[in-house]
C-alpha cells in the first residue's frame, strides 16, 4: 500500500440515537466536522433518519474520514448518504482512509445503507467498517463498491468489514482490488471480471429460532448464514445498478434452514 500523506483533510461525523420514551428515537448527538455533514430527515414511525452529505468531493489521497454511530437500547436509526462517494487521487498522492465505527445496544436497530463507493483511476483508499452489536441488537448493513467510473480503470481499493456480536467475531473479511493488489483479485475466484461488488449483512435475533439456509438465489448472488445470529449476502455485477437490484432482492430469498433441508 502507498504511504500516508499527513497533509490530507481530517473529517469526523458522529451520531447517537436514543429511545425518547414516547415510542420514537431522539438524536442527542448529531455532529460533523470537516467535509462531512449530517442531516436529519423526516423519519417514519419510531425510526430516525439521517443522511450523510459530503460538503466537498473526496476522500482524496491523504484524507482521513471517520464516522461513528451509536444506537442505544430501543432506538431505531436509518443512515444513508446523499450521493455516491468518489475516492479520488490527492494532489500530493498517498493513501486515503475511511473508518466507520458502529455500536448497537440490545433492543436497538440500525439500517446502514450508504450509496456506492466508486474507486477512481489513480486513487488509493482503505475502508474499515467495524461493528459491535449487543445480544438482541438488529442490523442491516449494505456496502457497495464500484471499480472505476464508466470506461476507466479503478484505483486501489481495500475494504475490511468486521462484525462482532456480544464481543465474539461473526465476520472479519477483507477485499483488496486494483493496481498493486495481490494477483487474482479480478479472477474467477473473486470478481470474475465484474466491476461492482457488494455485501449485505443482516443480524436479527429471530435467526436463532429460524436460521437461514445457504443458497444462490440468482446469478452473482450468494447467501451465507453466519453465527451470531446473522446472514451475509455477497454479490458481484457488471455495474452499480445491477448490484443494487441483486442486494435489494436478497432478503426476500431468505429461506429457513429447516424448510430448505426438508
Amino acid at each position: 500500500m502507498g504511504g500516508v500523506n499527513t497533509a490530507g483533510v481530517r473529517a469526523q461525523a458522529e451520531i447517537r440515537a436514543r429511545a425518547d420514551g414516547r415510542g420514537g428515537t431522539a438524536l442527542p448527538v448529531l455532529e460533523s466536522r470537516g467535509p462531512l455533514a449530517l442531516r436529519r430527515t423526516r423519519g417514519s414511525g419510531a425510526t430516525a433518519h439521517v443522511v450523510l452529505v459530503g460538503a466537498m468531493s473526496g476522500p482524496h489521497g491523504g484524507d482521513h474520514f471517520t464516522v461513528r454511530a451509536d444506537v442505544g437500547p430501543g432506538a431505531r436509526l436509518r443512515v444513508g448518504s446523499a450521493a455516491a462517494t468518489l475516492a479520488l487521487p490527492g494532489q500530493h498522492g498517498g493513501q486515503a482512509r475511511q473508518d466507520v465505527r458502529i455500536t448497537v445496544a440490545a433492543g436497538g436497530e440500525l439500517h446502514w445503507l450508504p450509496e456506492p463507493l466508486i474507486s477512481v483511476t489513480d486513487s488509493e483508499l482503505a475502508v474499515h467498517t467495524h461493528v459491535d452489536l449487543a445480544p438482541g441488537a438488529r442490523l442491516v448493513l449494505r456496502e457497495e463498491l464500484v471499480l472505476g467510473r464508466t470506461g476507466e480503470d479503478p484505483g486501489r481499493l481495500t475494504s475490511r468489514l468486521t462484525v462482532r456480536v456480544d464481543g465474539r467475531p461473526v465476520l472479519d473479511q477483507e477485499l483488496d482490488c486494483g493496481p498493486g493488489a495481490e494477483g487474482g483479485w479480478d479472477g474467477p475466484a473473486v470478481l470474475g471480471g465484474h466491476r461492482a461488488v457488494g455485501q449485505l449483512v443482516v443480524c436479527d435475533p429471530e435467526f436463532e429460532d429460524k436460521p437461514v439456509a445457504p443458497g444462490v438465489p440468482a446469478e452473482g448472488l450468494a447467501v451465507l448464514p453466519l453465527t451470531g445470529p446473522a446472514v451475509l449476502v455477497g454479490a458481484v455485477a457488471p455495474d452499480a445498478l445491477r448490484l443494487r437490484r441483486l442486494l435489494d432482492r436478497a432478503p426476500a430469498s431468505f429461506a429457513p434452514a429447516t424448510s430448505a433441508s426438508a
